[in-house]
């Protein structure tokens, strides 16, 4: 099939929600069924530029916004940085867009723990899930102590979040050094100019470590997102494709192991070899044939 979307620029919208106005960008006719992607930390909506193009020249509507946050987007009116509140937006991103009872969640790391949470939810506008790099939190509590072990290796930049300013004024560091660490041997030349304009503003650097902060200060929610956090951590209840790529170097594969059955009927798990944390760009090719295949296999689109 050719692709008439591969070559073009994605179009940019701006979407005005209750607490934030979210720049984002857009592949795929305005009438085609919707499907949402959401970047995770440290990266922009741009690394869903080649699911975005191909899930377009099928039919679909793909809106990759900068979540709350990451420039262009705007800084949250209520300060808020918690899973409630990128629930929230999630769901405002869909009712903006007028999406339909079809639409798609995807998302990776940050954008992935969303989606599990936003799945999990009764209100949630969505029919399917499609999450990569990280797993439904709920899932990774009963595991081997050597899987932990590994993982808390690994997790020492969540603590390193916490502290205050130093994060801020070495961020750009911070990012580079992620990227070389969890996704190994991939040049990501193209994505960290886009990366690290995100997150040029104190500001902006404070609004994206706040996600971390968030999970040390769970009270400080307010009250318009209280029935969103009663899932911030919760496994889908509705079909989902869950891809974790072999050489991840943020999260052990490891985890991915066995999830197929603690997730709901229909749902799929796979490992994508020769990737590490940022699959979506590293193995586009394998990454988007699975996600098409999802999807066609739930009656989405058309192979």
């Amino acid at each position: 099939m050719t692709d008439p979307y591969a070559q073009l620029p994605p179009e940019r919208l701006t979407l005005d929600l209750p607490s934030v106005r979210l720049e984002a960008l857009a592949w795929g006719p305005a009438d085609g069924r919707l499907v949402v992607a959401l970047h995770g930390f440290p990266d922009t909506a741009h690394s869903w530029r080649h699911l975005g193009s191909y899930l377009a020249a099928r039919g679909c509507r793909v809106v990759a916004p900068f979540t709350r946050g990451y420039a262009p987007s705007g800084l949250p009116t209520d300060g808020c940085f918690h899973v409630a509140a990128l629930m929230a937006d999630a769901a405002g991103v869909h009712e903006v867009l007028g999406g339909g009872d079809d639409a798609v969640l995807v998302g990776h790391d940050w954008g992935a723990i969303t989606a599990h949470a936003l799945g999990a939810h009764e209100r949630s506008p969505y029919s399917l899930i499609v999450a990569l790099a990280v797993p439904p939190l709920r899932t990774m509590d009963k595991r081997s102590p050597g899987l932990l072990g590994r993982q808390a290796r690994h997790s020492w930049y969540v603590g390193f979040n916490q502290l205050p300013l130093l994060p801020e004024r070495n961020l750009p560091r911070l990012v580079r050094k992620l990227w070389r660490d969890w996704s190994p041997g991939y040049d990501a030349t193209e994505d960290l100019p886009h990366v690290l304009a995100a997150l040029e503003s104190p500001e902006h650097r404070s609004a994206a470590l706040g996600y971390y902060r968030a999970i040390r200060a769970p009270g400080r929610v307010p009250a318009s997102y209280a029935d969103w956090k009663r899932t911030w951590d919760g496994t889908p209840t509705v079909p989902t494709l869950y891809l974790h790529g072999a050489d991840d170097g943020c999260l052990e594969p490891g985890f991915a192991d066995g999830l197929a059955a603690r997730l709901p009927a229909g749902s799929r798990c796979a490992v994508v070899e020769d990737a590490g944390h940022f699959l979506q760009v590293e193995q586009p090719a394998v990454v988007n044939r699975l996600v098409a295949e999802f999807i066609t296999g739930a009656g989405m689109i058309e192979p």
